[in-house]
């Protein structure tokens, strides 16, 4: 009976000492992460977004369901295709459709807005990151979702399209 109570005894030590020291892991790291701001967080990524999302363009007056179809009603509008680049994964990738507009001013693209502009004679479709202005007047940065570093300063005369809607 004596080493059955010895056991259990042992037992309940081993089980508190690895959850002081789980607490004792857990409680540092909260404080690094407050005061440390710097550190990697390698699984961030996949678990919290930091885009943020684009502007809200089609309003609900704007969708007709039908029983044989769904009808959108947005004046100009016409469909895009993306090619296999990886840089909007998971958002989208080669095989899904967009719904795009060509932008009337600058005023109508938004930090989340999904653009698409032209660079060395290539389209490339990216998110706004950040719009402000210089000496030059209004740019936008850019970035793929999946891409680790940002686009250059773009215009709004670069500005070919505004995605309004992703379909797969």
């Amino acid at each position: 009976m004596k080493s059955q109570t010895n056991n259990l005894d042992k037992l309940l030590n081993k089980v508190i000492l690895a959850f002081a020291i789980f607490s004792m892991g857990f409680f540092i790291s909260l404080v690094l992460n407050n005061y440390m701001p710097t550190f990697e967080h390698p699984f961030a990524s996949s678990i919290i977004s930091e885009t943020t999302a684009p502007s809200d363009f089609i309003k609900e007056s704007q969708i007709s369901i039908y029983q044989d179809k769904i009808v959108i009603d947005i004046e100009d509008a016409s469909i895009s295709a993306y090619a296999s680049t990886g840089s909007m994964v998971p958002l989208f990738d080669e095989g899904a459709n967009g719904i795009r507009i060509v932008p009337k001013s600058e005023n109508e693209v938004k930090v989340g807005d999904i653009i698409t502009f032209k660079q060395d004679s290539i389209l490339v479709v990216h998110r706004v990151v950040e719009k402000s202005s210089d000496e030059q007047g209004t740019y936008f940065i850019t970035k793929g979702d999946s891409n680790e570093i940002a686009d250059e300063k773009i215009r709004f005369s670069d500005i070919k399209y505004k995605t309004i809607g992703i379909l797969y």
